[in-house]
């Protein structure tokens, strides 16, 4: 295991921001931390890098207490924060030397890897450049090229796509995986789902400084009483037909607007087949048909009864 934390506690005066926060990171994995603002995500990574002091609660790394000395174990451990931290008088290279240097003293093998992770974020034709003359999509492949150049084996990523161009965002995630096949643990939060969905092979949702869930994508799928939705193009439909698709088996619910019948499934197998049956067997003629899987955004709304970007 990577990371246990077990019944963390952190106020700040009345405001109690982490309120016996629990979860665990186990080796290898792409860890997903998912909450809305304000929800104690920063603060319990922060805790977790002992940057913060907590009021109660155990938190180990690499299966040792962590603490603002415990320098073996921050040596393994690369940190990408939301905000862009580097220097702007120096080059790209140097930047990275410069954070590489923290954790490696060695010159011959920092060269080396400094070399290593500017092939590995590509800003080879950018090494000589300032930040200050780095799009924003380039410059957060600088963020990220400065916190991985050590070779962390567990690699913190808080919002490291926000604000980046699509093709900017693609090379990031791309080089994330990499990552991980490569060996390196991460965690990683954001507020694009979609990510989280690509990339995380366990999430926990928290709110409020509380773990709600944890699980893979299907086990938290599986938690609420959520299936598939089925959207089909019907130009007539008769109340009493509305009412008969509402007693079919598994729905949830059922409306009808604007020619086009909506319904929500809580669960069983070949619902779409039993709708279209249903239909057919009425006369009634229909367009086009959807079916939807539950997302890991309903789940997320279900539990905190939020968006995430609220």
């Amino acid at each position: 295991m990577i990371i246990q934390v077990q019944n963390l506690v952190k106020r700040y005066g009345d405001l109690l921001a982490l309120d016996h926060f629990n979860f665990q990171v186990n080796d290898g994995e792409v860890f997903g931390l998912l909450g809305p603002n304000g929800s104690g995500k920063t603060t319990a990574i922060n805790c977790i890098l002992s940057l913060l002091k907590y009021d109660k609660g155990t938190i180990e790394v690499f299966g040792r207490p962590m603490a603002p000395d415990a320098y073996e174990s921050k040596r393994n451990i690369g940190i990408v924060m939301q905000n862009v931290a580097v220097f702007m008088e120096l080059r790209v290279e140097e930047n990275i030397d410069y954070f590489c240097g923290l954790y490696v003293e060695d010159n011959k093998v920092r060269k080396q890897l400094v070399e290593e992770a500017i092939e590995f974020v590509g800003l080879g034709e950018f090494r000589k450049f300032y930040p200050k003359k780095l799009s924003g999509g380039l410059l957060r492949r600088l963020n990220i090229a400065c916190g991985i150049a050590h070779k962390p084996k567990l690699l913190i990523l808080d919002e490291p796509t926000v604000a980046v161009d699509p093709q900017s965002r693609n090379s990031i995630l791309e080089g994330i995986r990499n990552l991980n096949q490569q060996g390196t643990t991460i965690v990683y939060t954001s507020h694009y789902m979609e990510e989280i969905e690509q990339l995380c092979s366990r999430i926990v949702i928290m709110d409020k400084g509380k773990t709600l869930a944890t699980g893979t994508k299907e086990e938290l799928k599986a938690m609420i009483n959520a299936g598939e939705t089925v959207s089909v193009e019907l130009y007539v439909l008769r109340p009493e037909d509305l009412a008969r698709i509402r007693q079919l088996p598994h729905v949830m619910g059922a409306r009808y607007e604007n020619s086009r019948l909506t319904v929500r499934y809580g669960g069983g197998k070949h619902n779409l087949i039993g709708l279209l049956d249903y239909l057919k067997s009425q006369e009634l003629s229909f367009g086009q048909v959807y079916s939807e899987q539950p997302t890991l955004n309903d789940v997320f709304l279900e539990i905190t009864g939020k968006h995430l970007r609220d």
